[in-house]
């Protein structure tokens, strides 16, 4: 806090050569309440400042502390504001846009289509540690429950949960062993409230907003653990490959462009010149085909129990808009990984972690944002750069995804040919 004792002196200092100056009005009393303003305001200035200076440095250890103070700097605006409909409706009130919401966000799901013959293979069926689900580790996760997270439809705090912890860790315990054993989620658990994050454009375009899925934190404390389980038999097996840089231990976006930099500009140094194509999928995480997802995470080596706990983590999935704690009706959710959820990322990587098989320029991923770059310097070149995204192109036709032509862009680097 800005709010120093040498300030509070300065602003007592300040009061007291007003109160004078306007006792006698004097000009030696005017000048000297001046001196105490100007003193006032430098010492805010620079205790302003030092504070974010304060800010700047521990914003690794304390990031919500970083945020709260970027978000406190811009303009105050109201969440989701007028909404127009597709007959050109305005829409104010907060049950009409969370309905048309809703509608918008379900009209991105798909319809999937039968898995073909050609999809068969041999389920490695690797090793996944058998004591990733004990009383000890639900407990640290209890303990270590955000409390400043909001609460799944189930309208369970997780303040309650860590405060608790102690107390309900073996019945939650029991819980999570039972459902994972029996692959039954509970229904709660399948429920999700979807906020609307404005993403740009104009605000009264319901296809501008992107849904974040607020569930439940007992279900979620249970996906931490299977997610931390699924982390390490990826890491142990080397299951997902070295240019994928989202949601990895290790990585990131910083990991994802300087290697991909450094690639690129190694061969500009050379004197060559590199095309960059960059590509992004639509609606990459909402249109994931559930079928599909499990056949790719059967593939990747996942044991049957979690495969299966999964199948019914994604089976009759529903969803309701809120805005300003008014609700949409439910919806069902037929495709997609919970945007918000704990191991919907992990999902996503396993389900795209073939995308760059047969590709012979250079590959880097984060999450679904896709780079190719290649080396270009004869004819040859161009048509395996072609050759490179008509491959993703059947790629994407078979398992159900669509590019984003807006988003996918092309780069020249280097001399010009």
């Amino acid at each position: 806090m800005w709010l120093s004792r040498k300030v509070t002196k300065e602003m007592e200092n300040k009061k007291k050569a007003f109160k004078a100056f306007k006792s006698d009005k004097s000009e030696a009393s005017y000048k000297a309440y001046r001196a105490a303003n100007k003193a006032c305001k430098n010492a805010i200035r620079w205790a302003k400042l030092e504070n974010e200076k304060e800010i700047a440095k521990e914003s690794k250890t304390n990031p919500k502390r970083f945020f709260r103070y970027i978000n406190s700097k811009k303009p105050k605006s109201e969440n989701v504001g007028s909404l127009k409909s597709e007959s050109g409706l305005l829409l104010t009130e907060d049950q009409d846009k969370a309905e048309i919401l809703n509608d918008y966000f379900s009209s991105v799901f798909i319809k999937e289509k039968p898995i073909t013959g050609d999809m068969k293979f041999i389920n490695k069926n690797l090793l996944i540690q058998s004591d990733w689900l004990t009383q000890d580790k639900v407990l640290h996760k209890l303990n270590n429950v955000n409390v400043n997270k909001a609460p799944g439809p189930d309208g369970i705090h997780p303040r309650v949960l860590r405060e608790l912890c102690v107390e309900i860790c073996k019945p939650l315990f029991l819980i999570f062993q039972d459902s994972f054993l029996s692959g039954i989620v509970p229904e709660d658990w399948r429920k999700a409230d979807v906020v609307p994050i404005f993403k740009k454009g104009l605000k009264f375009v319901p296809g501008n907003y992107r849904p974040v899925s607020l569930t439940s934190v007992a279900g979620k404390v249970f996906e931490g653990l299977l997610r931390d389980s699924i982390q390490e038999f990826i890491g142990r097996y080397n299951v997902i490959g070295k240019n994928q840089h989202g949601f990895m231990k290790h990585r990131s976006c910083q990991t994802n462009l300087i290697t991909f930099y450094e690639e690129v500009s190694r061969s500009i140094d050379q004197g060559v010149a590199v095309d960059v194509i960059y590509l992004d999928f639509a609606k990459a995480f909402d249109t994931v085909p559930h079928k599909r997802l499990l056949f790719k995470l059967r593939k990747n080596g996942l044991d049957e129990n979690t495969c299966s706990w999964i199948e019914n983590w994604l089976k009759d999935r529903v969803q309701r808009v809120v805005i300003n704690g008014t609700f949409s009706r439910w919806t069902p959710v037929v495709s997609g990984v919970p945007q918000g959820s704990v191991i919907g990322p992990i999902l996503f990587n396993l389900f795209i972690n073939d995308l760059e098989i047969g590709i012979e320029s250079h590959v880097s991923v984060f999450a679904d944002d896709t780079k190719l770059g290649k080396v270009i310097q004869c004819e040859q070149d161009v048509t395996s750069l072609q050759r490179d995204l008509d491959r993703l192109g059947d790629w994407a036709l078979k398992w159900q995804m669509k590019f984003n032509l807006d988003k996918c862009k092309v780069m020249h680097f280097g001399v010009k040919t």
